[in-house]
C-alpha cells in the first residue's frame, strides 16, 4: 500500500463515493416512504421487492455490458444516469411512481456495483491484489458509514423532508464519482 499510495488513495474515494451512492439510495428509502408519504408496511415492503429486482438485473445487465465497453466507462455512464431518476425517485408522487423512480435507481445505482469487483481487482497491483480490493472497499464503506445518520438529520433539519434529504446526498455521490472517473482518465494519460 505504501509502495501504491496514491492508488489506494484513488481507490478509497472511488469506494466511499460509491457507499454513499449505494447507501444512500436504499438504507432510508423505506423511512422515507413511510415518514413522508405515509405509506403501510406491506406498500413499502412492495416497493422495495420492486426496487431489489431492478438492483438484482442492473447488476446483470452493466457487468456483461462492461465486459464489451469497459468497466469504468458503463460505470460512468450508469452513476451518471442516477442523475435523470432523482427526481421521480425523491419526488415522486403515489406509490406507482415512486416503485418505478426506486426501481430505475437501483438498476443504474447496482447496476455499476455490479462491475466494482472486477474493477477494483484490474486496479490492484500485482503484489497487493489478495489484500488491496478488501481493504479499499472497506475503508471507504466505514467513511460512508455516516450516510444514514448523514441524511436523517438533513430531513429532520428540513421538517421531515427525507426525499430531498436522500436527492442531494445522491446528488453529491454521482458528482463525485464523475469527478473521481475524470481524475483517473486524466492520470492514465
Amino acid at each position: 500500500l505504501r509502495a501504491n499510495w496514491q492508488l489506494a488513495l484513488y481507490a478509497v474515494i472511488l469506494m466511499t463515493a460509491f457507499n454513499f451512492l449505494s447507501h444512500g439510495t436504499q438504507d432510508l428509502y423505506p423511512t422515507f416512504l413511510q415518514v413522508q408519504h405515509g405509506f403501510d408496511h406491506h406498500t413499502v415492503g412492495a416497493i422495495a421487492v420492486t426496487y431489489n429486482i431492478g438492483a438484482i438485473l442492473g447488476g446483470i445487465a452493466c457487468g456483461v455490458l462492461s465486459e464489451r465497453y469497459g468497466r469504468r466507462r458503463v460505470m460512468t455512464i450508469a452513476a451518471l444516469l442516477v442523475l435523470p431518476i432523482i427526481p421521480l425517485w425523491a419526488f415522486g408522487t403515489g406509490p406507482i411512481l415512486l416503485a418505478i423512480g426506486a426501481f430505475m435507481m437501483q438498476v443504474m445505482v447496482q447496476g455499476a456495483w455490479g462491475v466494482i469487483p472486477a474493477h477494483l481487482n484490474e486496479l490492484s497491483p500485482a503484489a497487493a491484489r489478495g489484500t488491496f480490493p478488501g481493504f479499499v472497499y472497506q475503508l471507504g464503506n466505514l467513511i460512508a458509514s455516516s450516510n444514514a445518520v448523514l441524511q436523517a438529520g438533513l430531513a429532520e433539519h428540513w421538517g421531515n423532508n427525507y426525499g430531498l434529504a436522500l436527492a442531494i446526498v445522491v446528488l453529491c455521490a454521482a458528482a463525485a464519482l464523475r469527478r473521481v472517473f475524470l481524475r483517473q482518465q486524466r492520470i492514465e494519460r
